[in-house]
């Protein structure tokens, strides 16, 4: 049996996902991370521990608060999220979940895009949808700003497309 990529471990858990999507616009604690996603701080630093461990966040700043040490850590940029072939099963549960707790917040009377599909086409233009794809991802970490910042609100974005693999064909009788 072969052991999880510690990447991936990382990536397959729900609240560890929310931290990365935190930590994107700026560094954040862990007491941050904790009050922002109303756990305690303990599971916040144990979760970070794991993202630290596993090269998916970075030390951005240590400060001096009331006495002690605070590490403040930021979302390592690119996104390990992509062209992981191991990844779709885990990764696609995972995210399901988000989605689900997502959409149950879904602001009310709110505009949305919703796209289910699957679809035969072209390897050209799978590889220019693809490519606009993670270019619009780009675009909207690069618009992100971090939690509470005042002129905005919270966006919920799950996106995975991947080619299928066409299975074995049976002959018509």
């Amino acid at each position: 049996m072969t052991e999880t990529d510690p990447v991936l471990r990382a990536l397959a858990h729900p609240l560890r996902l929310r931290m990365l999507s935190l930590m994107w616009p700026g560094p954040m604690s862990a007491a941050e991370l904790a009050r922002e996603l109303d756990v305690s701080h303990a599971l916040a630093s144990q979760h970070l521990r794991r993202l630290d461990a596993s090269g998916l966040v970075e030390l951005a700043e240590e400060r001096t608060r009331r006495g002690g040490r605070e590490r403040r850590y930021r979302t390592v940029r690119g996104t390990p999220l992509s062209d992981r072939q191991d990844a779709s099963p885990l990764l696609a549960e995972t995210m399901a979940g988000a989605l689900r707790e997502r959409a149950a917040r879904r602001a009310p009377q709110s505009e949305g895009v919703t796209v289910d599909a699957e679809l035969w086409l072209a390897p050209e233009a799978w590889q220019d949808i693809r490519s606009r794809l993670a270019a619009l991802a780009d675009d909207l970490h690069t618009a992100a700003r971090p939690a509470h910042t005042p002129g905005t609100h919270p966006v919920g974005v799950s996106l995975m497309a991947f080619p299928l693999d066409d299975g074995p064909r049976t002959e018509e009788a």
